[in-house]
């Protein structure tokens, strides 16, 4: 399981879902002190949570690695508590590791990122430790699919899409 922070939760299930090997996405909150906090809760900036989506994956299909991957190719870097139109703390980005070798992986993708010379500004994404993970209400599971419509109009006007190739050109996405 990992667990990834890329702004508005509805966006970080798609890239993971399209991937194999990957079993499922939860959108859902982290890092807060509340337990199950709410929608309401965590929107108002003030929880300490953060909107995370957990990845269930098997791991003899898809890498940890090709998971960071996709995870840098679908967020801006360099956004401090914020992604997007979305802005607060609780939209900053974040890797969640579980474990020693998943905090070294992260942190060896972040500094090689930073290497890269992509980047013309310091990279704002925090790597933290592995907090409670709490899913969202059902209305936020499976967003993308449930209300396509509203869905593509979101990441249109959020300019998500057009900031995502402005960074990554051809690369965005992660696949």
């Amino acid at each position: 399981m990992a667990i990834f922070a890329g702004g508005c939760f509805w966006c970080m299930e798609p890239p993971y879902d399209k991937l194999d090997g990957v079993i499922r996405t939860t959108s859902g909150y982290s890092g807060g002190e509340k337990p199950n906090p709410t929608y309401k809760e965590v929107s108002s900036g003030r929880s300490g949570h953060i909107e995370v989506v957990e990845v269930v994956y098997d791991p003899a299909v898809v890498s940890y690695e090709k998971l960071l991957h996709v995870f840098w190719r679908n967020i801006d870097p360099v956004r401090a508590n914020a992604q997007f139109c979305d802005v607060g703390p609780q939209y900053r980005s974040a890797i969640f590791y579980g474990n020693e070798s998943e905090r070294e992986r992260a942190e060896a993708s972040k500094a090689e990122l930073e290497a890269s010379g992509r980047l013309h500004l310091p990279i704002a994404t925090e790597i933290l430790e592995a907090a409670p993970f709490y899913p969202a209400e059902s209305y936020h599971q499976d967003y993308y699919l449930k209300n396509p419509a509203r869905y593509a109009y979101y990441r249109w006007g959020c300019g998500r899409d057009q900031r995502l190739k402005e960074i990554w050109g051809d690369e965005a996405g992660g696949h």
